[in-house]
């Protein structure tokens, strides 16, 4: 049947009780933008967990949501149909693609037959098709040339030792970016900010120089010394502290200072395991004069420290005495305010780690501009580089673009069985029970099934399965379409295969019960039936056994009271009537089962005295009333059942139904058949 819509002449076909666009020729891609989207079989799929390569679709995913919508799809027509001569051989794809399809006269088919060009010239390869093994490693592709477009060179990039260094520090300080050929570099932002910090820190280290002597008062020892100070700026003020109060109140200093009782406190334990309790204690012997001491009588927890302090400051500013007072330790702190203003207003720390007299030489030597220049010479491949990104697009989408538009727009992969083809969403093949399911696929959300895969109609088994060989599990949901429920049960395990062939534990973890069959439903009332009686037989016995029970335990009761009491007349009446109510329980189940046989006998007698073949009728109308009703529903139901629920659970967006009739439910579920037995039993010896 043909359909003429916005001046192109499409072709449709009638399938799963749809009717579908047929996409055949290179023409009808080219003509893909005139589709109206209502008759689209799908409008969006996502980019993960389908049988089909998730590069492509990543390629195809231009706003990157995970997900290939329509106008995606419709964008990648247009742009093939553009650059290639013949779009026809996308129809048939083969392993490599051939160059001299590309249209030169177009401007981008220009640009992917030179690009592709240099792909395979810097590869070494002398041959004018190009493959997906050629153009998806770009390390092999750039790892022998200098510059590759991206705008970052790399210590390679260059043979000369000194900008090498440059390199190699502008890395170590600012950050790294990773070049195509696979080695690590830097691009232009980054060799900016290396050399505004390396100006800054220059500029920094040399506002110093002014004033030396005011800024270091202890030389190239200054931040060393101010260390010092400062590992034992508290001490110190607690000490002068101490001492103060006990001038202030001289019946106070035992207090202050460390007593011999708390010392005594801890004399019995490993005092070197005490160092934190002994620093507490006192810098020094609390004293009324206000001195500390430069020459003995430290706290031996602090005594390191306080000789590193005394080297670097104390022997330098007060070499020959034996104490210091609060007002000449406050001096000393003075001296380094100048420092540390100086320290506050330093800029471009981020390059400190370097030496600062090699930071001068980075400053001062200019070679920055030789340094954006390799850049410069770089970028001026990155039309050709991103050619080559364009590339392997081609590539890819001259493999797989018209497997997706049969599984997007025509379905025809699912339906028409052409090539033993199967789905992007069949996930594989699940034996289980004497049957082997076809239609199985990965579940991406639980809650999603849980909600909308019951508007399938169809039998659902969902199954966690487990790979030891990947150390992986996933979830899939393998629809039943064929054969009976037989042992289908949660918890019962089978085997899944995937596209790959690898094997993986599968179980059973929730079903949805819908018919699968006609000849399930045929049996179906007999089944509950079955079940039923089974039930209630179970139940009879189970209340028969509990009587049982109790009579046996009353009467094993009664029996020992009979004995103790001394009335025989009272025993022997009481018997007789237990023996009446038997009687009479028998007599009325003897009655009932009469009355059932006599019925049965009756039906039986007049059954044979029907004719053969009004006996055959009787039969089938018998059964046609008891399984009648159940088959016709189950038929209804069958031939309404819809893929379309759970794909759309799956995060599909499909827009038209995807029905799985009872004739083509048979060709996704296999059952299990056997050979005529041919058996023969050995002769007796």
């Amino acid at each position: 049947m043909r359909k003429r819509q916005t001046g192109y002449n499409w072709k449709f076909f009638t399938v799963g009780k749809a009717t579908r666009v047929s996409i055949t020729t290179g023409e009808d891609i080219a003509h893909l933008k005139e589709l109206d989207q209502k008759l689209w079989t799908v409008l969006s799929c996502p980019v993960k967990g389908l049988e089909f390569d998730e590069n492509t679709l990543t390629m195809m995913d231009t706003n990157h949501d995970g997900k290939i919508h329509a106008n995606e799809v419709v964008e990648a027509a247009n742009w093939l149909t553009s650059v290639l001569k013949d779009p026809d051989i996308l129809i048939h794809p083969e392993e490599e693609f051939p160059l001299s399809e590309l249209n030169t006269e177009n401007e981008e088919g220009l640009k992917l037959h030179n690009s592709a060009k240099q792909i395979l010239a810097n590869l070494e390869l002398d041959k004018e098709t190009i493959s997906i093994a050629d153009t998806s490693d770009s390390i092999a592709i750039f790892e022998k040339t200098r510059f590759n477009g991206d705008g970052v060179i790399t210590m390679k990039t260059t043979d000369d030792e000194k900008l090498q260094e440059i390199i190699k520090h502008c890395m170590e300080t600012v950050g790294i970016t990773n070049d195509r050929s696979g080695e690590e570099g830097i691009n232009a932002e980054q060799l900016e900010q290396f050399y505004t910090a390396c100006r800054e820190y220059d500029e920094w280290q040399a506002s110093a120089q002014a004033d030396r002597e005011h800024i270091f008062p202890y030389g190239d020892q200054t931040e060393e010394a101010l260390n010092a100070c400062n590992t034992l700026k508290n001490k110190i003020a607690d000490y002068f502290m101490r001492c103060k109060l006990s001038a202030f109140n001289n019946e106070c200093a035992p207090t202050l200072d460390i007593s011999a009782e708390r010392i005594g406190d801890i004399s019995q334990k490993d005092l070197s395991a005490c160092a934190e309790e002994i620093a507490a204690y006192p810098l020094a012997r609390v004293s009324n004069k206000c001195l500390l001491p430069l020459n003995g009588g430290i706290n031996p927890a602090w005594q390191s420290d306080f000789d590193n302090l005394k080297k670097l400051v104390f022997d330098k500013d007060f070499p020959n005495q034996e104490s210091i007072s609060e007002t000449e330790w406050n001096v000393i702190l003075d001296k380094f305010s100048a420092f540390n203003t100086w320290k506050e207003q330093k800029k471009g720390d981020i390059v400190e780690s370097i030496d600062a007299a090699e930071i001068h030489d980075i400053v001062t030597s200019n070679r920055e501009q030789e340094i954006v220049k390799l850049i410069e010479e770089d970028k001026k491949l990155e039309e050709e580089a991103n050619a080559i990104d364009s590339v392997n697009r081609l590539v890819h989408l001259y493999r797989d673009f018209y497997t997706l538009l049969r599984n997007f727009i025509t379905f025809s992969d699912f339906y028409l069985k052409d090539d033993n083809r199967k789905a992007i969403f069949q996930a594989g093949t699940l034996f289980i029970d004497q049957r082997s399911c076809d239609l199985c696929i990965k579940v991406s959300d639980m809650s999603k099934q849980n909600t909308m895969a019951g508007l399938s109609g169809m039998f659902i088994l969902y199954c966690n399965c487990v790979s030891k060989v990947k150390n992986e599990t996933m979830t899939i949901a393998a629809v039943v379409t064929d054969g009976d429920i037989n042992d289908l049960r949660e918890g019962k395990n089978g085997i899944f295969y995937d596209r790959n062939g690898l094997d993986w534990d599968a179980t059973v973890t929730k079903i949805i019960d819908n018919p699968i069959s006609v000849r399930q439903a045929f049996w179906s009332p007999y089944r509950k039936l079955a079940r039923f009686i089974e039930d209630q037989v179970n139940k009879m016995a189970s209340d028969k056994d509990a009587k049982a029970n109790d009579l046996l335990t009353s009467k094993t009761t009664e029996s020992v009271t009979n004995v103790t009491t001394a009335d025989p007349k009272a025993q022997q009446k009481k018997q007789a009537f237990d023996i009446a109510k038997f009687c009479g329980i028998f007599a009325a189940i003897g009655m009932a089962l009469g009355y059932i046989g006599s019925f049965l006998v009756s039906c039986f007698t007049g059954f044979i005295k029907l004719k053969w073949w009004q006996m055959f009728v009787a039969l089938a109308a018998i059964l046609l009333i008891i399984s009648g009703p159940s088959m016709v529903i189950a038929w209804l139901k069958l031939r309404k059942r819809d893929l379309s629920p759970i794909l759309n659970a799956n995060d599909w967006a499909i827009n038209s139904h995807a029905i799985v009739n009872i004739k083509f439910g048979a060709t996704l579920t296999h059952l299990a058949k056997y050979p005529k037995a041919n058996i023969k039993l050995p002769k007796k010896l």
